[in-house]
């Protein structure tokens, strides 16, 4: 632990290979983190001393030795991983980056998917806890990402039989006119996003087995209608979009053995204006019931480009001035 009278601390690390990852490729790790923290790291060998004041000294203490926790546990850590751990400090949370318990699914590149962010710790959390689950934020939060990971989690526990992943077919402010093909072939475009996460996560001959045989399902929502699904795990993404008729109806589809996640961002809605949001209006409405869990992102969340925080934030700031962002839930 660091000394606090001395506002210095040392971190040994376990040999070269683990030196090699904490500091990062031309030591950038260590500098991210210097510039972050206003400390200083001195590396002698496999030898780390922090200088800076006992504030410093213990957050970048912490820091590095999550990244030497996140080598050990098989984990190559890289610059976005550095400032995923920055990125709360403020607040004195830290995620637990090396814990193998944090790890919500292996990919088949062997890929280490896990929460990078203490509300997405939460959120992980709500998910394995609640049949219902809805997740309101920007973009780049990991809300889609995380679901559908531990949707994947569940189904090679047979924890559910199947998946639903499914998105509302609303054009984000474009004109896409006439798409050629079958009915798959043009609502494919706006289910993209929800495949790549697939691609991302599951070996590409097992997805399409899985595609084949219906144990993975991704489709508009208006083919949700007049089905009940049970022994599934259902992920309705970019929620903000749907109609509250639309948003009922894919409520009550849940059936016996089924857990929910719906995912939306209510600074993003390309419904027209005068249509009100089916996502805004669940997120006034369900609060508060036995077995459903809301959880809220922001900017800080984001991780993403460390660019796209700045971006939202100054879309933000442009809003609040102008007056001209929706109204969202009052809770």
């Amino acid at each position: 632990m660091p000394d606090a009278d001395n506002a210095a601390s040392r971190v040994v690390l376990d040999n070269n290979e683990e030196a090699a990852a904490v500091f990062g490729l031309h030591d950038e790790h260590l500098r991210l983190i210097e510039r972050a923290l206003h400390s200083r790291v001195i590396a002698r060998g496999l030898e780390l001393r922090i200088e800076g004041t006992p504030a410093q000294v213990h957050a970048t203490h912490a820091v590095l030795e999550s990244l030497a926790e996140m080598h050990r546990a098989g984990q190559l850590p890289t610059p976005a991983d550095v400032r995923d751990l920055l990125r709360p400090l403020g607040d004195g949370e830290r995620v637990p980056a090396g814990d193998a318990s944090n790890v919500v699914l292996v990919s088949h590149r062997g890929k280490q998917i896990r929460p990078r962010s203490p509300s997405q710790v939460t959120y992980v959390d709500a998910i394995l806890a609640h049949d219902l689950v809805l997740a309101v934020g920007p973009a780049g939060t990991g809300k889609t990402y995380l679901a559908v990971a531990t949707a994947v989690a569940c189904l090679k526990r047979k924890e559910v039989n199947r998946l639903v992943l499914c998105r509302p077919a609303v054009e984000a402010g474009e004109r896409l006119g006439f798409l050629p093909g079958d009915i798959q072939a043009k609502v494919d475009p706006y289910l993209r996003p929800i495949y790549d996460a697939l691609y991302d996560m599951i070996e590409l001959d097992l997805f399409h087995r899985w595609l084949d045989r219906g144990v993975i399902e991704v489709a508009p929502l208006a083919f949700m209608r007049g089905r009940t699904l049970n022994d599934s795990f259902i992920v309705l993404d970019e929620a903000q979009n749907t109609t509250p008729e639309q948003m009922k109806m894919f409520l009550t589809r849940l059936g016996f053995g089924s857990k929910a996640v719906i995912t939306g961002d209510i600074t993003q809605i390309d419904l027209p204006v005068t249509q009100p949001s089916g996502f805004v209006h669940a997120l006034e409405l369900l609060q508060g019931i036995d077995g459903i869990s809301v959880v809220a992102f922001n900017e800080r969340d984001v991780v993403r480009h460390g660019l796209v925080q700045r971006i939202i934030q100054a879309y933000d700031r442009e809003k609040r001035a102008k007056g001209t962002a929706r109204p969202g839930p009052t809770t």
